[in-house]
């Protein structure tokens, strides 16, 4: 018995292949190649274009891995087909972002420039000055760089000045009255 999640199987679209091999399952696709070690609480089989997660044994650490896995490797395929992307806003005077290669230039009210290096694998555009996309086939990693961006200058809770997800909703607060 596994987790429903786990139940569902992983289509493999045209053009990705799947591979398991020594404790490794291997995506690749036209953007490119990603692995995740397999868990031995997980049979993992490769049926027709399918893959097909399954519990070994009835433990709740079984059960859980197996829809664990099950996702990973559906964003896996996502993301070496289709890629990851986070968009992230700037809202405040003077705030400006500025891509140049693998490094994004910030302009954030600081008294010097915030300068972000990508790491391998992420790509990063500014179609405006205050507009932010950060593009790439791994969706942890994708986050995790759009995070970083965002700690840089979190948006304050009674302007709402600051670096934002696009689908962002800031709460704002009023300001104290006498």
């Amino acid at each position: 018995m596994s987790s429903r999640v786990a139940r569902m199987p992983v289509v493999i679209p045209a053009g990705v292949d799947a591979t398991i091999a020594d404790g490794c399952l291997a995506v690749k696709g036209p953007l490119g190649t990603l692995s995740q070690p397999v868990s031995a609480h997980v049979k993992v089989s490769k049926v027709d274009n399918r893959l097909e997660f399954e519990a070994v044994g009835e433990s709740i650490q079984a059960k859980a891995m197996s829809g664990t896995l099950r996702a990973l490797t559906a964003n896996m395929v996502l993301g070496v087909s289709k890629g990851f992307e986070r968009r992230l806003n700037l809202v405040g005077v003077g705030y400006r972002a500025q891509a140049q290669g693998d490094k994004l230039n910030l302009t954030l009210g600081f008294s010097h420039p915030v300068v972000h290096a990508m790491p391998a694998g992420i790509k990063v555009e500014t179609p405006t000055q205050t507009e932010i996309v950060i593009k790439g086939i791994d969706k942890q990693q994708v986050g995790e760089v759009a995070a970083q961006v965002r700690a840089y200058r979190p948006p304050e809770p009674y302007k709402g000045k600051g670096v934002r997800y696009s689908n962002e909703t800031i709460v704002l607060k009023e300001t104290k009255k006498k």
